[in-house]
């Protein structure tokens, strides 16, 4: 064999050796992937693909009767709960874990993924729907007042305690009675904010409060759960009128604005319940009647009405 001829046959292996290599670098193995990725597939999951391949998931509640709250013995229930429940089971979710959380800490979390949807009987506000999707009302209600037995102060409606030069209110944070108050005339200084509900009906046990409010099932509930005989409920309270409109809040489970598909299934599996009469049964043990039913208002159409 001649010199030029071994010398031709390096030069054609060490060619063929960079073309493997090249080829090797283009499609096989890439150490800076995602695994998963190699062949172009987008293997990312919806949060409702994720939840049903995991067989649970994760709510985030904010101990407040009768909407989402914990038992002595550690269960979760609640309307809200128990509506959802029913509706993830119908959508072979087997499993709900909470996440106990303040109220006005509740969007937060949802938005930073410490679990993945709210069912706290949140009220659907325009505010609230630029941060999170709300699924469709799963009822609506009014608003309920508890006072010291007597009634001493003589308050039936937020505008009387706007009136009374001392008359103080006690609510858990982040609620929308927040505004009510405020917009009824209620200064702020005599608007104390508490952690959630126990802790508003304490407020007034201990005399730093005349009054605490919510929703009147939510009143009732936490009055009910006291089984205090110094205090009472205003059962002729007079509902607000805000912007000439009488209030009137609807309550939804909330998901983040990228699940879309999660809640739209949540949405048809709540309006088979309301159809059937299932949902009314759902919701009749915690205090709501046939008057809290939502009457298939949509989520958008609640909140045009708020």
């Amino acid at each position: 064999m001649s010199k030029f001829s071994l010398w031709t046959k390096t030069i054609l292996v060490g060619v063929l050796c960079f073309g493997l290599l090249a080829l090797a670098g283009c499609g096989g193995t890439d150490t800076n992937s995602e695994p998963g990725t190699e062949t172009g597939e987008d293997t990312a999951q919806t949060t409702l693909e994720k939840v049903k391949a995991q067989g649970y998931v994760t709510v985030g509640f904010a101990n407040e009767k009768p909407y989402a709250y914990q038992t002595p013995e550690g269960e979760l229930t609640g309307e809200a709960v128990e509506v959802a429940r029913v509706i993830l089971k119908n959508l072979g979710i087997e499993e709900m874990r909470g996440e106990l959380t303040e109220f006005g800490a509740l969007i937060p979390g949802l938005q930073a993924k410490r679990f993945d949807m709210i069912t706290a009987g949140m009220y659907i506000t325009p505010d609230r729907a630029k941060e999170v999707a709300f699924a469709n009302p799963e009822y609506t209600i009014g608003e309920g007042l508890g006072v010291k037995k007597g009634n001493p102060l003589d308050l039936h409606s937020y505008e009387d305690i706007a009136k009374h030069e001392t008359a103080i209110v006690a609510i858990p944070s982040g609620v929308i009675e927040y505004d009510y108050l405020t917009a009824c005339g209620v200064p702020e200084d005599r608007i104390i904010t508490v952690p959630d509900i126990t802790s508003a009906l304490a407020a007034v046990q201990a005399g730093r409060a005349d009054a605490f409010t919510a929703t009147g099932p939510a009143v009732q509930a936490t009055l009910e759960t006291a089984n205090d005989s110094s205090l009472e409920r205003v059962m002729d309270f007079q509902q607000p009128v805000i912007d000439g409109k009488n209030v009137k809040g609807f309550g939804a489970t909330a998901f983040r604005k990228d699940d879309n598909d999660f809640r739209e299934a949540f949405n048809a599996e709540l309006k088979n319940l309301e159809e059937s009469g299932e949902l009314l049964k759902i919701i009749e043990p915690f205090g709501f009647t046939e008057q809290e039913l939502p009457g298939g208002i949509t989520a958008e159409e609640a909140e045009e009405m708020v």
